[in-house]
C-alpha cells in the first residue's frame, strides 16, 4: 500500500477527501433507504428490511417515532413496519437521516463543534417544516431534509476524523477569525461551497442540492429552508435582534400569520428541536439548541427487554388479526418478533409454489446477500428431502441440528443457507401447506436455547392463526 494520504490542498482535494470517507450521514444504509424509498415497486418491508440491518438505527427510529412530535396519535409503535404504516415512508426517511447524522457525532473526535453543527441543522429542520405545514406545503418531510443537509459542508467537515480535518479544525480554532472569513484564509474556500461539491459529488439532486447551491433563489421552498437557518441565527442574537425582526417579517409575509402567533411557533419548535435531541440520545446537541422556556421533561420510554419487546409485537399481532388482515403486514411483524424479540441473526420467511415443487423467498431479515435484491429459492429436486421440505411434511417447528441430521443438509441447502444449528417452522392455513419460517443464530455464533425455540414457536403459531383467521373470512 502506499504512504501516508497527501494533505488536502484545495476545494477539489477536500471534497475527495471527504466523499470518499465513510461518511455515517452517506452509509450504505443511508443510500438503501434512499433507493427503498424512490422505488415505488418496493414496498414497507423492503424499507424494514434496510432499517433493521442497523439495530443502533431500528432502536432510535422507533424510540424517536413514538415521541409526541412525530407520533402525536400515540399509536404502539414496537416493530419497524408498524412505523412505516402508522407514520409513513416520507417521515421514516426523515427520522433515518437525523438518526444518521447523530451517528456522525459518535464517529468524530471535536465533539463540542460537531454537537454544535449537527445542533443547528436539526434546530434549522424542525423550524423549516414547521413553516412549510404553516404554508401548506406538499411535502414537509422534503423541506426538513433539506434543511437538515443545507450546512452539509460545516457537517461533513467538522464531524471528519481524518489527521488532516483535525490539523485544520485546530487552526481554524486559533485562527481569530470566524464563519466564511476564517475558512477562506485557512482553507481557501468556505464551507458553503464544500456542501456544494459534496452535494454533486454525493447526487442529492432535488430541494435540497437546489437550497445548497442557491439559497438565495426566490423560490417558496428554498426560501423555507433558508428562514429555517436564519431563524436559529435570530434566536442567537437576541428576540428583539434586527436579524429577528427580518425572520418575523419574512414569516409573516411567507404564512400571514401574526406576529405573536410566529414567535409562539418559533419558541414550540426550539423546545421540540432540543428534545428531539434529547430522544435522539444526544444531550450535548440539544444544549446548543437556545431555549429559553424551560424545557419539556416528558420521559422518553426507555428500549424494551427481550421480554417485554416480545410481548409488545405480539399484542400488535392480536391487534391486527382481530381487524381487518393485511397477510403481508401479518408476516412483517411476525418475522420481525422472531428477528429483533428472540434476537435471531437470521430470519426467514419462504412461500411453497403452487406446484409445490420449490420455496421462494417473502420476506428475509439479517441475511448478507452479495446482492441484496437476491431472492432464495429452494427446489424440491434432490435425492433426498432436505431441511426445508422436511419440515413442510412435519405438523410442528422442529430445532434442527446439523450433527444429528446431516442428511437434511443437501448440497443446495449448504450452498444457500448454510449447515447451521436452526429453528424451522411449517406454516399452513385449513390443512393446507403455505410455507415456512427459518431462523438461526449463524453471525454471532450464540447456541439456541429452549427459551427462544418457544418464544419463536410462539409467533410462528400467530402466524398460522392469522392466515387462518383470514381464510374464515372468505378472502
Amino acid at each position: 500500500m502506499g504512504g501516508p494520504q497527501k494533505a488536502p490542498e484545495n476545494l477539489e482535494d477536500w471534497t475527495e477527501l471527504l466523499r470518499g470517507q465513510e461518511m455515517p450521514i452517506f452509509s450504505n444504509t443511508a443510500h438503501n433507504i434512499y433507493a427503498a424509498l424512490d422505488d415505488r415497486k418496493k414496498g414497507a418491508m423492503e424499507l424494514a428490511t434496510v432499517i433493521l440491518q442497523d439495530p443502533n438505527l431500528t432502536a432510535k427510529v422507533l424510540k424517536v417515532g413514538s415521541s409526541p412530535y412525530y407520533n402525536p396519535s400515540k399509536q404502539k409503535m414496537s416493530t419497524v413496519s408498524r412505523a412505516i404504516v402508522v407514520l409513513g415512508a416520507e417521515i421514516i426517511r426523515e427520522l433515518t437521516l437525523a438518526c444518521s447524522f447523530f451517528e456522525a457525532i459518535l464517529s468524530t473526535s471535536d465533539k463540542n463543534r460537531a454537537n454544535r453543527e449537527i445542533a443547528k441543522a436539526l434546530h434549522a429542520a424542525v423550524q423549516a417544516k414547521n413553516l412549510a405545514v404553516a404554508v401548506g406545503d406538499i411535502s414537509p418531510e422534503e423541506v426538513f431534509v433539506a434543511a437538515l443537509l443545507h450546512n452539509l459542508g460545516h457537517v461533513a467537515f467538522w464531524c471528519s476524523s481524518d489527521p488532516h480535518s483535525k490539523q485544520a479544525h485546530a487552526k481554524l480554532e486559533k485562527c481569530g477569525l470566524s464563519g466564511a472569513e476564517a475558512e477562506k484564509k485557512i482553507l481557501g474556500f468556505s464551507l458553503r461551497d464544500l456542501g456544494k461539491k459534496l452535494s454533486k459529488s454525493w447526487s442529492l439532486g432535488g430541494l435540497i442540492e437546489e437550497a445548497i447551491a442557491k439559497p438565495d433563489s426566490a423560490d417558496k421552498r428554498v426560501q423555507m429552508v433558508k428562514l429555517g437557518h436564519d431563524i436559529c441565527q435570530a434566536l442567537q442574537a437576541g428576540p428583539d435582534s434586527p436579524l429577528m425582526t427580518a425572520c418575523l417579517t419574512k414569516f409573516s409575509e411567507l404564512t400571514r400569520l401574526p406576529l405573536p402567533e410566529i414567535r409562539a411557533r418559533i419558541e414550540k419548535n426550539t423546545q421540540e428541536a432540543a428534545l428531539i435531541a434529547r430522544q435522539f440520545g444526544a444531550d450535548d446537541a440539544s444544549r446548543f439548541i437556545k431555549v429559553d422556556a424551560v424545557a419539556d421533561e416528558t420521559p422518553v420510554e426507555e428500549a424494551f427487554d427481550k421480554k417485554q419487546l416480545q410481548f409488545q409485537i405480539l399484542q400488535d399481532i392480536s391487534s391486527h388479526i382481530s381487524g381487518q388482515i393485511n397477510l403481508n403486514q401479518l408476516f412483517e411483524m411476525v418475522l420481525e418478533g422472531i428477528h429483533r424479540g428472540v434476537e435471531m441473526d437470521r430470519t426467514l420467511f419462504m412461500l411453497l409454489s403452487p406446484d409445490k415443487q420449490a420455496l421462494n423467498e417473502k420476506f428475509s431479515l439479517g441475511w448478507r446477500k452479495p446482492v441484496p435484491e437476491q431472492k432464495l429459492r429452494i427446489l424440491n429436486s434432490e435425492n433426498s428431502t432436505n431441511l426445508f421440505f422436511n419440515a413442510l411434511r412435519q405438523t410442528e417447528g422442529a430445532w434442527q441440528f446439523p450433527e444429528q441430521h446431516p442428511g437434511l443438509y443437501t448440497p443446495q441447502i449448504v450452498q444457500h443457507i448454510g449447515r447451521h444449528e436452526c429453528f424451522v417452522f411449517p406454516i399452513r392455513a385449513e390443512n393446507k401447506m403455505v410455507g415456512l419460517i427459518y431462523c438461526d443464530h449463524s453471525i454471532h455464533g450464540l447456541p439456541l436455547t429452549r427459551e427462544d425455540f418457544i418464544a419463536a414457536n410462539h409467533f410462528a403459531k400467530q402466524a398460522h392463526i392469522g392466515l387462518t383467521l383470514y381464510c374464515m373470512k372468505g378472502h
